[in-house]
């Protein structure tokens, strides 16, 4: 079905799906028909039943937790670029969000009992 049917089933508008499309919150099916000059380009998405359970599926989870397609593309991102997870932990770990992975919880508490031990010799 064409972006205007997919909006009306979805209950948002076809600039709504166009501004997820852009985020990266649909699947990537876009088909392209050749254009001027023989360039890729100017195709129509087709939404099928997978795509609209995914746009469904992410519009629960910015109502359930009370955030906007941006910042659910970011969680993704988040999810997806291991880089950006570790600098996103470091952060967290920084501001008192996140606790210390568990093996630097492990280092501390090995280095701390090897004090004790040697307090006692």
């Amino acid at each position: 079905m064409r972006i205007t049917e997919a909006a009306r089933r979805l209950g948002t508008s076809p600039r709504m799906l166009r501004y997820r499309e852009s985020l990266g919150l649909l699947p990537a099916t876009r088909e392209s028909a050749p254009g001027r000059n023989g360039r890729r380009g100017g195709g129509h998405r087709q939404f099928g039943e997978t795509e609209l359970r995914a746009v469904a599926l992410a519009l629960e989870l910015e109502k359930r937790y009370d955030i906007g397609p941006a910042e659910l593309a970011f969680g993704l991102r988040v999810l997806a670029e291991p880089e950006v997870q570790a600098r996103v932990r470091e952060l967290g770990e920084r501001i008192g969000r996140l606790s210390a992975p568990p093996t630097r919880a492990l280092d501390f508490e090995k280095e701390k009992a090897l004090r004790l031990l040697q307090r006692r010799r």
